[in-house]
């Protein structure tokens, strides 16, 4: 019998301490076996982005918090400079007008910008209408409004590709003869020239609307990191300041926290811990970016990342732990794990095994004692990912375990990752599991019934090719409406794993956030 805790324990029950230790040190071995697994096969960048999407659910950060998360990092030492560019790329993408505009007020500063790069200057400054068309463009419009206005200083610098210039009067009339200036060479001229052009309201007129921001986006994300860090300048920090509160924390989240160095991860981490404002008795015990959020403003100790990441990937990510194991783990790996997953569950038979690391972490708050109870969990999802391979053992499990179910009389479809198609049913059985059973072997004879005689079929499995994807129909593994979600979903044995090890988790933490909401 796979024992699943989901009956609350009596605290006052006195458990063996040698057995706690011993189960303790089994967890704690556990944990640096599948770190070993996931650092040989590069999954601890894979572990940190889980961790990111995890922070980036959380619900109670404050507009005026995130802005305070981030800003802290960007102001510390040393410097930022991959922090900021990744900020600004995003406010030149969403908000190019609000970084125009700061540009605008130092357009004198482009100049040296243009100077001897030719594809910048034909691409920002070439944009001129041909007859008909709604008129210039871009550097286009203001070096055509510049000449007209200050014809008396600069229209000689104006380089024509026919064998005559033209002359004001004339372009007046026919704007669209500028499409014969030479724009290489006049541009280079105002450049060696005529230096007021460079801060004209006509050339910072057509910086405001941000689009010379994606001529060269590198240059600019150069230029305005210097503005930030050399200059100080209080425009680009209230820029970034309001865009911090603006932008969601969830896109914050999935576009910042993954470039942080270790070192500025852990000063957000600690700094999130301290803004964090959950309310327990509101708390979604199905959401476990929810839980995290509780255990992390809760916890007295100050976690440290591998902690974090390792509490993280087994709750939120078990299947695709497992799934790295069976895939690149080494044959000594795998018996280790499955040998530790074995005495795990197996020093776990008294339903009150695990109270006193749930009693360490209500009294103690800690995080060290919330994450072997994540690896708890998790030896729950990998034993019963090897030992329920068939309907009976799963409704054993149930019975044992005190989880109502109801047959699904659909079936699952199962695509070759091992994931499974959810097929709604209504179906109410609440017959005995003798009777089901009985009912299960009739259909099964029927089915046989009509099956063609030839080996092509599988009683257990039946294979179907379709095109590009594989798909597998389980006629015989069934699928089950269980009491721990509200009969809402139809489970299957490929998705059960999963399912029952978070529902655990979340179970044992529901225990211990009541005993934390009422201060024991």
């Amino acid at each position: 019998m796979v024992q699943l805790f989901l009956s609350e324990p009596t605290w006052s029950d006195t458990v063996d301490d040698k057995s706690v230790k011993h189960r303790i040190s089994l967890l704690n071995e556990l944990q640096s076996l599948m770190w070993s697994v996931l650092a040989s096969h590069g999954g601890q960048s894979e572990a940190r982005l889980w961790l990111c999407n995890s922070i980036s659910s959380m619900s109670s950060v404050t507009p005026r918090h995130r802005r305070d998360l981030f800003v802290k990092i960007l102001r510390s030492k040393p410097l930022k400079r991959a922090l900021a560019a990744q900020i600004l790329q995003m406010i030149f993408e969403k908000l190019p007008r609000k970084a125009g505009s700061i540009l605008a007020k130092r357009s004198h500063l482009l100049e040296d910008f243009f100077k001897g790069n030719p594809r910048r200057i034909l691409q920002w400054f070439s944009c001129f209408a041909g007859s008909g068309n709604f008129g210039h463009r871009k550097g286009a419009k203001a070096l055509s409004q510049f000449a007209f206005v200050n014809r008396d200083i600069c229209w000689e610098e104006l380089e024509w590709k026919g064998k005559h210039g033209q002359s004001p009067a004339v372009v007046a009339t026919k704007p669209h003869y500028f499409l014969d200036l030479d724009v290489q060479q006049t541009v280079e001229n105002f450049i060696e020239n005529v230096p007021e052009f460079w801060s004209s309201n006509e050339f910072a007129d057509s910086l405001e609307d941000g689009e010379i921001l994606f001529v060269d986006t590198k240059f600019f994300l150069d230029f305005f990191v210097n503005l930030m860090y050399k200059e100080d300048a209080k425009e680009v920090w209230e820029l970034i300041n309001d865009f911090l509160m603006e932008e969601s924390f969830s896109s914050l989240c999935h576009h910042l926290l993954i470039i942080l160095e270790e070192r500025d991860f852990c000063v957000f981490l600690e700094s999130l811990r301290k803004v964090l404002n959950p309310r327990i008795e509101s708390v979604d015990f199905g959401d476990l970016s929810c839980l995290l959020e509780i255990i992390l403003s809760k916890c007295r100790d100050s976690a440290s990342i591998d902690q974090l990441l390792i509490l993280n990937a087994v709750v939120s990510q078990g299947r695709q732990i497992l799934r790295l194991l069976h895939e690149e783990g080494d044959e000594d790996e795998k018996l280790k794990i499955e040998d530790i997953v074995a005495q795990v569950c197996m020093c776990s038979s008294h339903p009150s095994s695990l109270a006193p690391i749930m009693k360490e972490c209500f009294q103690e708050k800690s995080i060290e004692s919330v994450k072997l109870l994540g690896l708890q969990s998790w030896a729950l999802h990998y034993r019963l990912s090897e030992d329920c391979q068939s309907p009976e053992s799963w409704e054993s499990l149930f019975i044992d375990n005190g989880i109502s179910f109801r047959k699904s009389s659909s079936y699952e479809l199962l695509h070759s990752d091992g994931f499974s198609e959810e097929w709604e049913s209504d179906l109410d059985e609440k017959t005995s599991v003798r009777l089901k059973r009985k009912k299960k072997e009739k259909r099964r004879k029927k089915r046989r019934k009509n099956l063609d005689d030839s080996d092509c079929y599988d009683n257990e499995l039946l294979d179907i090719d379709m095109s590009k994807n594989r798909l597998s129909l389980q006629s015989r593994a069934g699928s089950w409406f269980l009491s721990t979600d509200g009969y809402s979903t139809s489970w299957s044995s490929v998705d059960l794993p999963e399912h029952l090890s978070k529902y655990c988790f979340s179970t044992w933490m529901k225990w211990v956030f009541a005993r934390w909401g009422d201060g024991t």
